[in-house]
């Protein structure tokens, strides 16, 4: 493997790594603070993937497609809240799982009747849509620099969001201690409809970015889903930046993996789990 070789599977293994901490971090969010074990969460991000592939077929731009696809995703997240969401917090984990491996259900067979079960393309933006020029063989496409840029601006916005304003320390508090906070009459209820469409929209919003590169396919999430839960693991059940850390060790792992030890690519990710929970078994960084 030559430099410049090396170079496009570092990239593209930071991409990917990004990009799943995207929605990893919302599972982060209502997993490790809100206590939900949410299986429907790589659903969200599939329904994201066909909003882009719907609305930008509407509208003829993936970017005013992923501009309508937020809001959709955030007045989802705030409907499922009240009306389902909320009745769990009392209950035990297996009525979470049985609640939300029924969404999944759900989901599927919606996706189904509405789009059907082909797949999809979706264009990148004519902006977007070119490569830079590495050797006179390779090049590398702007639109996965975006993504990785639009990940990172994320990850940041999210830290200044959780450690730097009020509803960020009304979020930690209410992970911490539920009670309290209602006992000093803030509304822990909306805080936590809050931070369950944040963690839907971020997690739509990862499957709209996706979509141009990956294609839209029944059942994309399934998979999304299994590695999101060790990302959370890795870096620690509520830590978002260790959320981040470990989806970049997935990232790297994986792709570098695939390319130097394909007969083994399937299993790189979950050795790697093995090994550092050996090491750290509460993960990489405790909440």
């Amino acid at each position: 493997m030559d430099v410049y070789a090396f170079l496009i599977q570092l990239l593209n293994g930071v991409q990917y790594g990004l990009l799943l901490f995207l929605v990893a971090s919302g599972l982060t969010l209502i997993f490790g603070i809100m206590g939900i074990i949410n299986l429907a969460h790589g659903s969200f991000y599939m329904i994201g993937a066909y909003m882009a592939y719907s609305l930008s077929t509407l509208t003829g731009s993936l970017l005013m497609a992923i501009g309508l696809g937020i809001v959709l995703s955030v007045a989802l997240g705030l409907v499922l809240e009240w009306a389902l969401i909320s009745r769990l917090y009392a209950r035990d984990h297996l009525q979470q799982v049985l609640l939300t491996y029924g969404l999944i259900l759900v989901f599927e067979e919606l996706r189904s009747l509405i789009v059907g079960n082909d797949v999809h393309g979706v264009d990148v933006p004519a902006l977007f849509n070119h490569s830079i020029r590495l050797t006179e063989t390779l090049a590398y496409p702007v639109y996965r620099l975006l993504m990785s840029g639009v990940c990172l601006v994320l990850a940041a916005a999210l830290y200044v969001l959780i450690r730097r304003t009020r509803l960020g320390m009304m979020i930690r508090a209410g992970a911490s201690n539920r009670e309290m906070v209602q006992a000093l009459g803030l509304d822990i209820n909306l805080v936590y409809r809050l931070v369950f469409a944040l963690g839907v929209a971020l997690a739509a919003f990862a499957g709209m970015l996706a979509a141009p590169v990956s294609s839209v396919y029944p059942g994309m999430g399934t998979q999304v889903l299994i590695l999101c839960f060790v990302v959370v693991v890795i870096g620690g059940i509520g830590s978002v930046w260790g959320a981040l850390v470990a989806a970049l060790l997935i990232g790297l792992t994986d792709t570098f993996g695939k390319v130097l030890l394909p007969q083994a690519a399937g299993v790189t990710v979950y050795l790697l789990m093995a090994l550092i929970l050996l090491w750290k078994p509460e993960g990489l960084f405790r909440r």
